[in-house]
Formats: C-alpha cells, structure tokens, sequence
C-alpha cells in the first residue's frame, strides 16, 4: 500500500515536503542555513556544558577525545529523540491543522503521515552528516557506517505509521496533542539520550528495550562510534514494529478517514 501511495502521488509527496521543510524558515535571513548552524550551535553547547562545566566523561571511550566524547554521544541521543518527538508530536494535528484537504475526495490525505516523516527526517540527517564528518575529522570513518540504511529506513517506516495512527486518532481525540507531548517529554528520560544503556539495571533493560526509540539510540552509537555491525536481531525486530504499524496505521486511517470531515 505505501509502495503504490509512492508511486502514485510522488510528485505531490515532493511538494509537500518542500513545503514543510521551506515553511520552518521561511522569512528568516539565513534560510535553509538554519539546518546546519542549529546543530552545530547545538554540539558546541553540549561540549562546553557537559565537558567544560560538569568534567563528564562517557563510560565507554568512543572517539580518543574526552572534551568531545561525551557530547558527540548525546548529540546522538538527542538527534534520535528530536526525530522521533518531531513526527509524534506534528501526528496528532496533521488532519485538523489543514482541513481543506479533508474535502478534496481525490487527496490522499494519508500522505500527509510520509510528507511529516521526510520533512522530519532531512533536520534529522543534516545533523548525522555533520555527526559524521567531525566524527571522520577527529578518529577516521568506519566501514560499519555503510550499514547505516539498515537502522534508520525501519525506523522511518516505523515513524509513518506511528503518524497515521495518531493523525487518525487525533481527529476525534483532541486531547491526544497534549498526551503526546507529555509522553514525549517523559520519554526524553526513559530513553539513553543523555546515558548509555549500561547505565540501566540489568533487571530492567529487557523491558527498556521494548522502547524503539532506545533500540535506536544504541545501535547508532555502536554503528557510528564502536564500528560494530547493527544486531540482526535489533533491526529485524524494529522491521517487525515498523510493518505492523504501518499496516494497521493504514488500515486504522482508511477507515476513520469517512468521518472527518463531519467532525472538521
């Protein structure tokens, strides 16, 4: 279903993205500019924070740098996280936020889940570029980079369905805008955004990695700092979640999509 959507309407996936990612700075001096001083602003602040002021040291020596190690670790985690809250967050209003569409039988409004989710993604992978060119800079690249498409296309597809559900969802519960904003902020610390996940209680981490977002954050570290290949079994359980998700997020939208605009 989400290949023919692709198919069918790629253009019009095209100019919706544009438009979301155009939309952020529109009117501003620096323009798409914003894409790379915002992490690279982001990175400076976390070096000079958690190295400058705290002396925090990451458990595991990453990158043979200690003034960077520790903040090019959360700058990982934060990456992941500012990712996946965007797309939540954004979920709930997608339908509401632009109800002309609602009435234009001929629009798929479901791929205003994909639009949301690329928009997000191209913050997120300007970002990792910049991660990984000051990562080559400092101790070289890894073969392992290469597996990178390995984690992050399940988790986007995991993503695209998380948005439908709540883009469905969002129409009759308005409410759950700031549900998910609450549960967003409370997941930043239930996720090893600013710790790694050894940090956790042994007893605790089989139920702590049932959190996608944490599965994430990990394999990332591991690909990007450790060279090690993703877990097979990580990406193919993340494949599972992202496939049943978007299923059901399809089939969920489909069919309350006939009352949206009575609602609207």
């Amino acid at each position: 279903m989400a290949a023919d959507l692709f198919s069918r309407h790629l253009h019009l996936l095209w100019q919706f993205t544009r438009r979301d990612v155009a939309g952020r700075y529109r009117g501003s001096l620096l323009g798409l500019g914003w894409t790379l001083l915002s992490p690279l602003m982001m990175l400076a602040a976390f070096t000079l924070v958690f190295y400058g002021f705290f002396e925090l040291k990451w458990p595991v020596e990453a990158t043979g740098t200690p003034q960077m190690d520790f903040a090019l670790q959360v700058f990982v985690g934060l990456l992941a996280f500012n990712w996946f809250a965007e797309v939540v967050n954004r979920g709930p209003v997608l339908i509401t936020d632009q109800p002309n569409l609602v009435t234009k039988v001929v629009f798929p409004l479901s791929l205003l889940a994909f639009s949301s989710v690329l928009a997000a993604s191209f913050q997120a992978l300007i970002s990792l570029v910049l991660l990984m060119l000051i990562t080559a800079f400092l101790v070289g690249g890894n073969i392992t980079w290469l597996a990178l498409p390995l984690v992050l296309l399940p988790f986007m597809a995991l993503l695209v369905g998380i948005s439908l559900w709540l883009a469905a969802l969002g129409v009759y519960l308005r409410d759950l805008g700031p549900f998910m904003a609450l549960a967003t902020s409370v997941l930043m610390f239930l996720s090893p955004v600013f710790y790694p996940l050894s940090n956790v209680p042994p007893e605790w981490q089989s139920l702590y990695l049932l959190n996608p977002l944490a599965l994430l954050i990990t394999q990332l570290r591991d690909v990007l700092f450790m060279g090690a290949w993703p877990s097979l079994k990580v990406i193919t359980g993340l494949g599972v979640v992202a496939t049943l998700l978007l299923t059901s997020g399809f089939w969920v939208f489909n069919k309350l999509r006939g009352g949206f605009a009575d609602v609207l």
